[in-house]
């Protein structure tokens, strides 16, 4: 009974998808993690000195929650409308990182994530709605 416990706990383990979105369109660089029913989040002023840093915050963010970025399964960026320099540089870093670590990526709008509402982001997934790998940049004026 004990071996059968473990071995469906591994399956559990397997089965859980795990999603990383990143939006930085607004004046918050956000990262969430959702995996199954648990959420890690983290955030950090949108500003030109943190553009640089962008890449080490997710990956400091992801150590804290020891999370690996190749158990990452699907990867949603915001392609604005929002900051042209914050939706450029998570961008070009989504990319990287599914291109690198065969990670699914996905674009969402703003406007699908109101009041930073992100389950919504991983309903509009689930129901088909976003188009992997379709990536159209839309910057504020």
């Amino acid at each position: 009974m004990l071996l059968f416990a473990s071995a469906l706990g591994f399956m559990l383990n397997i089965i859980i998808m795990k999603n990383l979105i990143i939006d930085s369109a607004t004046d918050k660089v956000f990262f969430k993690i959702i995996a199954g029913n648990k959420s890690y989040t983290s955030d950090y002023p949108n500003s030109r000195e943190n553009f640089d840093k962008l890449i080490i915050f997710l990956f400091n963010f992801l150590d804290e929650n020891k999370i690996n970025i190749n158990e990452i399964d699907n990867l949603f960026v915001n392609q604005g409308p929002g900051k042209f320099s914050g939706i450029r540089a998570s961008i070009s870093i989504a990319k990287a990182l599914s291109i690198t670590n065969s990670i699914n990526l996905y674009g969402f709008s703003s406007n699908d994530a109101k009041d930073q509402n992100y389950d919504k982001i991983i309903d509009l997934y689930n129901k088909g709605i976003l188009i992997k790998n379709l990536i159209k940049p839309h910057y504020s004026s």
